[in-house]
């Protein structure tokens, strides 16, 4: 008897006029959504190879050691076709240098703001907001429907056991909407090879998870749509509810919890967080420069003991060595300065974290948005992904600074600008030797690489949510439906 009940949900989904339509559009919009996201990989990746190659031809036109600088541009990851996250807002490039800080800038929205207005439409998108109304669509009317129609009635005159007709309607119901959506997804999978795309065996395991997650998220919004529709009376009751729920759990509760939590916990804007290292680092140049004043003063006093024929010669002994005195006072302060900053920072990050911790925490009454932390997770395209490249580009910048550092003290070529001052000469600007530089062995940015195990690891509070949340959804509608009065009047 189930399987003859399995058989009719299943008839009744694939014979409905609504699925041609649900198919179809759900068809276009993921093979077209796979589709522009492989194009804007491969220009993103083009970009990238360009960029660099640019970068490594500025550093071989170097002259001095002291001026040698670099750009890191963040590479990037074939994840971000099928999730988008926050890769188009944070910044793709940073410069790497002795003076400037770490800081990514240059985003994708922030070059075509466009973008940023209207979003791209991807994987996620579509699961989240397309495919969920779809299966609210065919499911409002799923129990009181039939009732409706009085087929509900004849069906439990048979002594069929309810949990049975509960049963068959959910796996029914499940099995004739997500078998044929499948086709869509499998079918933009095949594009990946098809263009080129470098997918490796942990991208497709993250992939994997992806549409489990995804299945999740499915199956809450098909077993929501059969609770609803058990404890409402009349199918135009069921939908209006159920499209009012799909709004909040949607749009509504996700943003509230942003918002909700952008009040509970204040956080300075990254804005104020600058000026404060801005005016700090202009208080130790000043105190620097007055310093130095005061160096260059005892300097000229201290020539002014020998007579004139020798201040010369003595000026060109000590000249060298004074400036390496001045470069490690001004290393000091710059030291001082990065210090500053990454404590500014790091202050900014942990006042963040608290405030994205409550932020997901309130967010994660909607199974949606622990759909949208999990595959963000496992494509690492989450909210952590400037943190995580900033930390392995200061790692790469104090690396990068000790290699230039090394190479000055062997060449003796440190190029850049010494002065020196003199009560009689006045001020003179030497630029030092200009060289070819060998860059034998300059160190190679590495950025940090997340596994599969520990993505998953992060992930695995929104799948225990997604699971809870279908569990309670099928566990009301079969609790509920055991008592539903199957009787049907019009009055």
């Amino acid at each position: 008897m189930f399987s003859l009940l399995l058989n009719k949900e299943l008839r009744s989904i694939l014979l409905s006029p609504k699925f041609p339509v649900t198919f179809g559009v759900a068809s276009l919009l993921m093979l077209l959504s796979v589709f522009v996201g492989i194009r804007e990989y491969q220009s993103y990746t083009r970009q990238y190879e360009s960029a660099n190659e640019l970068v490594r031809q500025e550093m071989r036109e170097s002259r001095s050691w002291m001026g040698l600088n670099s750009r890191i541009y963040r590479e990037p990851d074939p994840m971000q076709i099928f999730v988008s996250g926050v890769h188009n807002d944070v910044g793709r490039l940073s410069g790497i240098s002795a003076w400037q800080p770490i800081k990514l800038i240059n985003s994708t929205y922030s070059d075509d703001p466009i973008f940023a207005l209207f979003r791209f439409i991807d994987f996620t998108f579509i699961v989240q907001v397309v495919l969920t109304l779809f299966a609210i669509l065919f499911t409002y009317d799923a129990i009181n429907g039939e009732r409706e129609r009085g087929t509900l009635q004849l069906m439990a005159a048979q002594a069929v056991p309810r949990s049975s007709l509960i049963l068959a309607k959910f796996a029914g119901t499940w099995l004739g909407l997500v078998i044929p959506l499948t086709i869509p997804v499998f079918l933009s999978l095949f594009l990946l090879p098809i263009f080129g795309v470098p997918m490796t065996g942990e991208h497709w395991m993250r992939v994997g998870l992806l549409m489990v997650a995804a299945l999740l998220l499915f199956t809450f919004f098909t077993a929501f749509g059969i609770f609803v529709s058990s404890v409402t009376r009349r199918s135009s009751v069921s939908f209006l509810f159920c499209l009012v729920a799909w709004v909040a759990v949607v749009l509504i509760i996700p943003r509230a919890a942003v918002m909700l939590a952008g009040q509970i916990v204040n956080v300075p804007t990254v804005a104020e967080v600058e000026s404060r290292q801005d005016s700090f680092a202009k208080d130790q140049w000043n105190g620097q420069m007055k310093e130095l004043g005061e160096v260059w003063r005892k300097r000229s006093e201290w020539l002014q003991q020998f007579p004139e024929k020798q201040r010369e010669g003595k000026r060109e002994e000590m000249e060298w060595e004074w400036a390496e005195e001045d470069d490690k006072r001004r290393k000091l302060v710059q030291n001082v300065i990065d210090e500053n900053g990454r404590v500014l920072k790091e202050e900014l990050r942990n006042q963040k974290q608290e405030q994205e911790r409550m932020a997901f925490v309130l967010s994660r009454f909607s199974p949606v948005s622990s759909f949208q932390l999990a595959v963000m997770n496992l494509a690492s395209t989450d909210v952590n992904l400037k943190a995580r490249y900033e930390d392995a580009l200061n790692i790469y910048r104090t690396t990068f600074n000790q290699y230039k550092e090394q190479k000055q003290k062997e060449t003796g070529a440190t190029g850049g600008i010494r002065i020196s001052v003199d009560s009689d000469r006045g001020i003179k600007i030497d630029t030092g030797r200009e060289i070819a530089l060998d860059l034998t062995g300059v160190p190679e940015f590495q950025s940090q690489r997340t596994t599969v195990a520990s993505v998953f690891e992060k992930s695995i509070v929104d799948f225990g949510m997604l699971g809870l949340f279908s569990l309670m959804a099928f566990g009301g509608a079969f609790v509920v439906f055991l008592r539903y009065d199957v009787r049907y009047s019009s009055g």
